[in-house]
């Protein structure tokens, strides 16, 4: 006998240093908790800041290979594998839902550390298949969150769509140290955007530099605000909007997760 899937939400997670992966501290036990009591799916599409390309591509590999595309940091990083299966029966429906949109599937990428430093407290198990889809970095925001819109049948298809960057993430202005004050302007600009999720005004957050002067410091580059559009633009009009994980790391790293759940 079949089942129908239980609908899946639409999760944002804002996933600061590489160095979580290996870490427990407040922001890592939200990750599990969040594991703990989300439906399970039956499959997970991760949209990471950190596969920014030129085109749209989705790995369509059946064994995803774990990447470490960082450099600098201690050897037991680099030992972290996450031997998660793909699935690229997913990879051509997402190419599918994306028409006419030319979405390349390929081999040649896997999990990089937007998505595994994540899936590690949340799926700790590695059980679920993950596949990766890639942002256009040729693109205006409107169309990362036009994307979004396009894939939210997948959370009726059982399938979580994960957003993985930060609101706030300028690596120019960091201080690495975990205890660091957090300046007024990263705290304004999170908030600025909080403000717009809860009052459910989608595209003024494709304008991000409506946030005045707050905006220029917070998102420097593109990549990883833009995953955030994705998930909202899977949201639907019963959706709740929680944000499970708040705060700041290394002084003005946001680590802000927003979570889109409901009934369809």
């Amino acid at each position: 006998m079949s089942t129908v899937p239980t609908r899946q939400p639409a999760l944002f997670v804002s996933h600061g240093s590489p160095t979580n992966a290996l870490e427990a501290n407040a922001f890592t036990s939200g990750w599990r908790a969040l594991g703990e009591r989300l439906p399970r799916p039956r499959a997970i599409l991760s949209v990471s800041a950190h596969w920014y390309t030129r085109g749209t591509f989705v790995t369509g590999n059946a064994l995803p290979p774990t990447i470490h595309d960082f450099g600098g940091f201690a050897k037991e990083l680099y030992q972290v594998r996450y031997p998660a299966p793909g699935e690229p029966a997913l990879a051509a429906r997402v190419a599918n839902l994306l028409e006419p949109l030319a979405v390349e599937v390929v081999e040649d990428w896997g999990l990089d550390h937007g998505t595994w430093s994540v899936l590690v407290h949340t799926h700790p198990q590695a059980d679920v298949p993950v596949v990766q889809l890639s942002i256009d970095a040729r693109q205006p925001a409107s169309f990362h969150l036009e994307l979004g819109r396009r894939l939210a049948p997948l959370r009726d298809e059982g399938v979580l769509l994960l957003g993985s960057g930060g609101i706030v993430h300028n690596l120019a202005r960091v201080v690495w140290e975990h205890a660091a004050a957090t300046p007024s302007w990263a705290d304004e600009f999170d908030s600025w955007v909080r403000a717009r999720i809860e009052a459910g005004d989608d595209p003024a957050l494709t304008e991000p530099a409506a946030a005045g002067p707050s905006a220029a410091l917070s998102v420097p580059t593109p990549e990883h605000y833009l995953p955030l559009l994705y998930v909202l633009g899977a949201r639907s009009p019963a959706d709740r909007v929680s944000f499970p994980v708040v705060g700041f790391d290394l002084g003005s790293l946001s680590m802000t997760s927003v979570l889109l759940s409901g009934a369809g």
